[in-house]
């Protein structure tokens, strides 16, 4: 739809491109004026970047409000050929617009988070240089999800789905001199980014074969020829689906293909909220959501996504429960938390995923934000104890909840904000995540009795380990002086997580039961199961959750609670072999390592020599070789004698007189 024709809609969708640019406008700006503008300039320009493209999500949503179907505008011609043209055109629907206000929404308080967050970073790491740089990947983060989830078609969804992979990397890997061996942040950084490109080979060649079975890559042109004819192109739909299902396995941190996102957490805490909550890890989902009627038409494929959601929530839940760093908790959380939109979009319910999506956003950025809260008091607290003081810091783990103990008392604000996000993924009434998983639920019980089963089984471990990182965090004693001596974070810290936390408690009004706000939104793009509130049915999640945090204070609470960092966990006792099992997170790293890493790296060493110096150096230097042979003889000619030079052009001219006359 060319810009006259959206004027005469409403002017409001020409604004949509302004979603993307923004943002780089505003990394744009502190690439080149940054460094004079100092932290508070920075902070500012990049804040108000991803503000603005918020703002303008919010005007395309009261625009669609007005609108039947969606819009698509045209922003300039990309690719054009014989038979064949694609163009860079944007798509305004209720679908895409969601997602732009859950991305830009949430994606902005954890820019203005970062602002304070990060001067603590930077503090504690003495490099005020790369302040700027931080903000700058931040917004080409926000440009790139906002790119994927607004694109018309494949391709242009493929180059943001390629962007995000790129800013996790820039992100994941931002203090890359740090870690195991000071390099441990960089080798957690191109492990995601190598396990993305696996994923990342899956969508491309789903684009591949729809564009060779469709000639286009529109997603209208797509969808209709596959709702007009679906049984003729029914082993197409299969294999596209099922390569497509492999990218978000990639990118959503599905089995098999998780293993990156735990280590993402070497990133500094505000990327784990934006990569966790709000941007990279939601595009899988996004991804299955777009293409529902594809899935639609393949039910093989549906069985898959819904299958590979549910056994990821529990599996993740179980190794979650016996974790000790507090954000290595939180990110198997988050793969939990996806299992379950992945397997609520495989069961074709969009509505119910993309409303544990948006609540999802809300509750996890909130302890992710809360978690940086306690690590910045923690390593405050750290600073002024006697330890503190000898500059041998590596030795002591802000992050290890063994170390921590009674914060509640030291972080209030912290404290609450935390819990109410701690409760809300619980799934305790009538918080935000209480509606959005209990519609999950209620799906798989009407869907298959196992994907239900595996599913209420891993939100009752949810509740457990939820209850468990309170106790062991905000009660009991301080086990280290650290803990003993940890202060309140700052405003601009805190402001952002009551915001989140407010949304943690009423963000279930947008899909009460009997109102059902969203899914009268999200079906006009998307059709999906209908949304059911099943009395019973909430009432035993409810009570599973509540039995899962009063277990955790059995635990944790009353039963030992930790008396000092070295106490071995109470749970490990009762849990036995099984315990070892999820701390070493069933040895699936390693398992990796045999299977693929390690043979690997042997076959790359085996074929250094002969074919890699052997072959393709030598040729690349023969060539070398001969180019530098030939100017060797060549500059004998260059002698600077002007006989020399007439010899040249008299030979010149009879070569040419040579072959005019064989011509």
């Amino acid at each position: 739809m060319i810009l006259s024709e959206i004027a005469r809609i409403d002017p409001t969708f020409g604004l949509v491109p302004w979603v993307v640019l923004l943002p780089i406008i505003g990394l744009l700006l502190n690439v080149l004026i940054g460094k004079r503008l100092g932290e508070l300039g920075i902070g500012l320009i990049a804040s108000l970047a991803s503000g603005a493209s918020f703002v303008i999500s919010i005007l395309l949503m009261l625009a669609l409000g007005h609108t039947h179907g969606p819009v698509t505008v045209s922003f300039l011609d990309w690719i054009t050929a014989p038979g064949f043209t694609l163009g860079w055109n944007f798509r305004v629907d209720t679908l895409s617009v969601t997602m732009m206000l859950v991305v830009s929404g949430v994606g902005t308080l954890i820019h203005i988070y970062a602002t304070s967050y990060m001067h603590s970073d930077v503090r504690y790491n003495g490099e005020p240089s790369r302040y700027r740089r931080f903000f700058v990947f931040l917004n080409l983060f926000i440009a790139d999800m906002m790119l994927l989830v607004s694109a018309n078609n494949y391709l242009m969804l493929f180059v943001g789905w390629e962007g995000v992979g790129l800013c996790s990397y820039l992100l994941i890997g931002f203090w890359f001199e740090k870690g195991k061996d000071g390099i441990g942040n960089a080798l957690a950084a191109k492990k995601a980014f190598i396990v993305n490109r696996i994923g990342d080979f899956g969508v491309l060649i789903a684009i591949f074969i729809l564009f060779t079975t469709f000639h286009t890559l529109d997603f209208d042109g797509i969808f209709s020829k596959v709702q007009l004819n679906a049984p003729a192109f029914q082993g197409v739909i299969l294999a596209v689906t099922l390569f497509m299902l492999l990218g978000v396995t990639g990118k959503s941190a599905q089995l098999p293909l998780y293993v990156w996102l735990p280590d993402a957490m070497a990133g500094p805490t505000p990327v784990s909220a934006l990569i966790h909550a709000a941007t990279m890890v939601t595009a899988g989902v996004y991804l299955v959501a777009r293409s529902n009627a594809l899935y639609v038409a393949a039910p093989a494929a549906q069985a898959a996504v819904m299958w590979v959601g549910a056994l990821t929530a529990l599996f993740a839940a179980t190794i979650a429960v016996a974790q000790f760093d507090i954000k290595k908790v939180l990110a198997y959380s988050t793969i939990s938390q996806l299992g379950f939109m992945v397997a609520a979009v495989g069961m074709g319910a969009v509505t119910a995923a993309m409303f544990h999506l948006i609540t999802h956003a809300f509750f996890k950025a909130l302890l992710f934000l809360a978690a940086g809260s306690v690590i910045l008091a923690m390593e405050r607290g750290y600073e002024t104890s006697e330890h503190g003081h000898t500059g041998n810091a590596e030795e002591f783990d802000p992050q290890d909840m063994r170390n921590m103990g009674n914060l509640q008392r030291r972080l209030p604000w912290t404290f609450w904000t935390y819990l109410m996000g701690a409760l809300a993924l619980s799934g305790i009434a009538p918080l935000a995540g209480f509606f959005s998983k209990d519609e999950i639920l209620t799906v798989a019980s009407l869907t298959s009795p196992w994907i239900f089963v595996l599913l209420i089984l891993a939100a009752f471990l949810t509740a457990f380990y939820m209850g468990r990182q309170i106790f062991l965090v905000f009660f009991g004693q301080a086990r280290s002086e650290a803990a003993g001596n940890a202060s309140e974070s700052s405003a601009v810290v805190l402001v952002p997580m009551v915001i989140l936390a407010i949304l943690s408690v009423i963000g279930g009004v947008l899909n009460l039961p009997g109102t059902t706000f969203l899914e009268k939104w999200i079906t006009q793009t998307v059709a999906g199961k209908p949304d059911q509130f099943v009395l019973p049915l909430a009432v035993t999640s409810f009570a599973l959750a509540l039995i899962g945090l009063f277990m955790a204070w059995l635990v944790y609470g009353i039963r030992k609670p930790l008396a000092h960092p070295g106490e071995p966990d109470p749970l490990a006792p009762i849990l036995g072999k099984v315990y070892n099992g999820m701390q070493n997170k069933w040895w699936v790293d390693e398992v990796y390592q045999v299977l693929f890493v390690r043979p690997y790296q042997s076959l790359s060493e085996l074929l250094a020599q002969p074919v890699d110096l052997g072959a393709i150096d030598a040729i690349g230097n023969e060539i070398g070789s001969s180019i530098r042979s030939l100017g060797n003889g060549l500059r004998r000619w260059e002698n600077g004698f002007v006989r020399s030079y007439a010899l040249t052009l008299l030979i010149g001219l009879v070569v040419i007189l040579a072959y005019l006359m064989v011509k």
